[in-house]
């Protein structure tokens, strides 16, 4: 049985079968519809066609899908109540808008403020979203250089930032 070429004659039947099923494309349960496939291939009697097989599991694979994402759904529901206490007012004042600003101002300040090598860190990892890795890649440094010069940068801005973290 030449398994690839059977998947790709059936792919767009098991991808109809999940997104009829799940109502959305969701390439990790087809993947996962492969993969059952592939390891369960000496169950499968050519008696019957393949076709029915993989159909069969995408089925499966969908419905054991939407159980468990029906748990977790019940799971992260809360009550009415709960929802309620937690939304917050998203209405912006003039007054909060200009502390905002004021507060930004003072970070960007304090952020110029580093030596050069502190700020390059602290702009590519806080606020560019590198990970420590890809940031030591970037500045060519080893990741422990990386380490201690983000420690060392939000110990000053800490220190720089203090009337700010106070309230």
């Amino acid at each position: 049985m030449d398994f690839k070429e059977l998947i790709k004659k059936n792919q767009t039947n098991v991808k109809n079968i999940i997104k009829h099923i799940t109502k959305e494309e969701n390439e990790d349960l087809e993947q996962e519809v492969y993969v059952k496939a592939w390891k369960n291939a000496e169950r499968y009697k050519e008696q019957g066609s393949f076709k029915s097989w993989i159909n069969t599991i995408a089925k499966n694979v969908s419905k054991d899908y939407l159980k468990s994402a029906h748990k977790k759904q019940e799971q992260n529901s809360t009550s009415d109540e709960t929802v309620l206490n937690n939304v917050k007012d998203q209405k912006q004042t003039p007054e909060l808008k200009l502390v905002q600003n004021e507060r930004q101002q003072q970070i960007v300040k304090a952020i110029n403020s580093l030596k050069p090598k502190l700020k390059e860190v602290i702009i590519l990892c806080e606020i560019r979203g590198y990970t420590y890795e890809e940031c030591a890649q970037l500045i060519k440094c080893p990741l422990g250089t990386v380490k201690s010069r983000i420690y060392n940068a939000k110990k000053e801005l800490a220190e720089k930032l203090q009337n700010l973290m106070k309230g």
